[in-house]
């Protein structure tokens, strides 16, 4: 799998035209971290942006959808847990679940940070409760690398629904996680994940 198959693309676009990150960005009302984000990976545009950055780039918006579909050939699904057995046996379960996913486990929310700079998520599967830290501070922290994110959260409490249901989550799991569970949810994705058999 090439993830950044099509962060490479229109790099190499924008440079075979002589166009600057900086030049884009004005072209196109975004900043330019943003374009950045796209060249390697962290992010990708949605569908109008989609059409304006081909606009801009002088090509047929249908060929960078090519290249954005073959960017995701592998759905990337995170868990995030602080408990290591609950983890374990979590990530287990979801491996069973969506054997054409990468399955990748985190015990903190900043290691969960540190991979999604780098790597295009589909779904994160979050605990609420995260030792000191907060699963749904974390929610949003990784949707604004990534729009598209489907959150699920996982916790013992239901008294945080409200909360997660503000931020526009997929989904919300009262724990334990069973595949049943994972079933339901996969099946009502906010966001649909190319690859992935529901």
């Amino acid at each position: 799998m090439n993830v950044n198959n099509f962060g490479n693309t229109i790099r190499q676009l924008r440079e075979a035209r002589g166009i600057t990150q900086s030049q884009l960005s004005d072209r196109m009302s975004v900043s330019r971290s943003t374009i950045a984000n796209w060249e390697t990976g962290t992010r990708l545009p949605d569908l109008h942006m989609l059409s304006r950055l081909a606009e801009c780039l002088g090509v047929n918006p249908t060929d960078l959808m090519e290249y954005l579909q073959d960017s995701q050939e592998v759905p990337v699904v995170i868990i995030v847990e602080d408990m290591p057995l609950i983890l374990s046996s979590s990530r287990r379960m979801l491996s069973q679940a969506m054997p054409e996913a990468e399955i990748y486990g985190f015990g903190s929310a900043a290691e969960a940070q540190e991979f999604a700079c780098s790597r295009h998520i589909s779904i994160a599967f979050l605990d609420i409760e995260l030792g000191s830290e907060d699963g749904i501070s974390l929610g949003r922290a990784l949707t604004a690398l990534n729009s598209q994110l489907n959150v699920i959260f996982l916790t013992s409490h239901p008294e945080y629904m409200k909360d997660a249901l503000a931020d526009h989550c997929s989904g919300y799991i009262l724990k334990p996680l069973t595949p049943e569970k994972i079933s339901h949810e996969l099946r009502h994705l906010r966001f649909p994940v190319r690859g992935l058999k529901a």
